[in-house]
């Protein structure tokens, strides 16, 4: 989740009822109650007296009248507003109500069969924590300190504050390509960009290299690049930084380091490099990082590839599909190996599966920009949720070949239509809750993998042939585009084609999904 999205959901204060915080999944129809026990002696334990407290507490959710007797004299505390803020008095009794009670510490031997009598309640303890935590940071590699030759030349030093600087000198290109890290991008981590390749830009970069006539005036038409480090020192002549990379400046190292041979001591390049430190403002890397880019054009995706959602579903594909699939945040970055799926398909997959808006697809620039938390930021966005979406597209993309109208057949917004009409049979399915709740199940093995994109497969077969009638009725002239992208001939559509599969499956001309699977 979006970091205020997570404070949204919690309610630790005074008077909170024994409630540190409230979770609704409308999609499981769920709703987890928590609460957090933190100790600073790692040998504390959790026991029965506290489940017992909890459980007390999960009590208040079991009807209507309790849960809103408890917000009346909860008064004005924040378990009250959150109450009102999820409208939960309308799902008590039809949501389950589930309690997950969190610790730093382990569970003891009198609590450990408590829960066995208390089926609703999880705990969630140390071992829990780390055997299922992945991170949403970036394992920056350590690269060797280096220094380079500033003799002859102006340096300038601006200090900000005791901990942060920054120091600008030309550099010479053939030191500058003997960092660490340029032939592997390891050196680029932070960089919102990998190489992206022949781009003008880049090529004419390219050109001024190869023409040793342009070295001594280098630095006039090049913007310099962008080093940040933990540590910088000047002394005799020479600028020495280490634990550093770089966040401004890949197209041009990347082009230079594969034309070293070109490289002379004439060529240089204004180098920036900027301390910072523990000490150092919050979010000011950040900040760097972002202003720093302005020479190829930049776009909203490349300024969300140091996002912590997005660094972690790439370290969770890493995770459980290594060799499989391979998400791809940064434009230009070194791929792992698999299948390669870019976090813009994927967000398109979520906004016609889990947004249910196929007819705005189309709008891609919404993936990144004001859709980027609603699509990415919820707990249910894993790489399960996006392997599960890859599996239907792909299936998907197969069966439109059947589609007698062929410029529809490839026009990208059929088939986010066809997505979302599986997504509406699936959900009224029996076995289609436990699809969208663990999507694990079925995708993370590769067996289950193709046996689930075999019964998809199917599903989407019929689409094709429904769209094939329906559009053959609209007639030649039909503007398919225009339809596409109109919410309310998309709905309409799909209810029809939704609501004949219903009266099939229940007539048992058609096997349900459930049906499919378990054979």
């Amino acid at each position: 989740m979006e970091s205020q999205g997570a404070i949204d959901s919690v309610c630790d204060r005074g008077n909170d009822k024994g409630i540190d915080g409230i979770w609704v999944n409308d999609e499981a129809e769920t709703i987890t109650v928590f609460q957090v026990k933190l100790f600073e002696n790692p040998a504390k334990t959790i026991g029965d007296s506290s489940l017992r407290t909890f459980a007390g507490t999960l009590r208040q959710f079991e009807t209507a009248e309790g849960l809103q007797a408890m917000v009346d004299s909860a008064g004005m505390g924040l378990v009250a507003s959150l109450v009102t803020r999820l409208d939960l008095m309308p799902k008590i009794g039809s949501f389950t109500v589930k309690g997950e009670f969190i610790s730093n510490v382990e569970i003891d031997s009198n609590g450990t069969p408590y829960l066995t009598s208390a089926p609703n309640i999880t705990f969630v303890g140390k071992s829990y924590l780390e055997s299922r935590f992945i991170s949403d940071s970036r394992d920056l590699p350590t690269h060797d300190p280096v220094s380079f030759d500033t003799s002859g030349y102006t340096v300038t030093e601006y200090d900000v504050d005791s901990s942060t600087k920054a120091i600008i000198a030309p550099v010479k290109a053939a030191e500058l390509v003997r960092l660490q890290g340029i032939a592997d991008q390891s050196l680029f981590d932070q960089n919102v960009r990998g190489p992206l390749g022949k781009t003008a830009i880049n090529k004419g970069i390219v050109e001024s290299v190869r023409n040793t006539r342009l070295h001594k005036s280098f630095p006039l038409f090049h913007n310099g690049i962008t080093i940040v480090a933990a540590k910088v020192n000047v002394s005799d002549g020479r600028i020495t930084t280490e634990d550093y990379y770089v966040v401004n400046g890949c197209q041009s190292l990347t082009s230079l380091f594969n034309n070293q041979g070109a490289l002379t001591d004439e060529l240089r390049i204004l180098t920036k490099f900027i301390q910072l430190t523990e000490g150092s403002p919050i979010g000011l890397g950040a900040m760097i990082t972002k202003f720093s880019n302005n020479q190829n054009g930049v776009h909203a995706r490349d300024f969300m590839s140091n996002n912590a959602m997005q660094i972690r579903l790439k370290n969770e594909f890493r995770l459980y599909y290594s060799d499989q699939y391979a998400l791809e945040i940064k434009r230009g970055e070194k791929q792992d190996n698999g299948v390669l799926l870019t976090n813009e398909d994927a967000g398109l997959y979520l906004m016609a599966f889990d947004l249910k808006e196929p007819w705005a697809t189309h709008r891609r620039y919404q993936v990144f920009g004001d859709k980027h938390t609603e699509i990415f930021g919820r707990p249910e966005v894993t790489a399960d949720r996006i392997v599960f979406c890859k599996v239907i597209m792909d299936a998907v993309t197969a069966s439109c070949g059947a589609l007698k109208n062929g410029l529809a057949a490839k026009y990208v917004l059929t088939r986010y239509f066809m997505m979302y009409v599986i997504r509406l049979m699936i959900e009224e399915d029996p076995i289609g809750k436990e699809m969208l709740v663990n999507p694990e199940s079925f995708v993370r093995s590769p067996v289950n993998r193709a046996r689930f994109q075999s019964c998809v497969r199917g599903l989407a077969d019929d689409i094709v042939t429904d769209l094939n009638i329906a559009l053959e009725d609209a007639g030649p002239d039909f503007d398919y585009r225009n339809r596409m992208r109109d919410a309310t001939w998309v709905k309409k559509l799909a209810n029809e084609f939704f609501g004949t599969r219903i009266k099939l499956v229940r007539r048992k001309t058609f096997k349900s999904i459930k049906e499919t699977w378990e054979s």
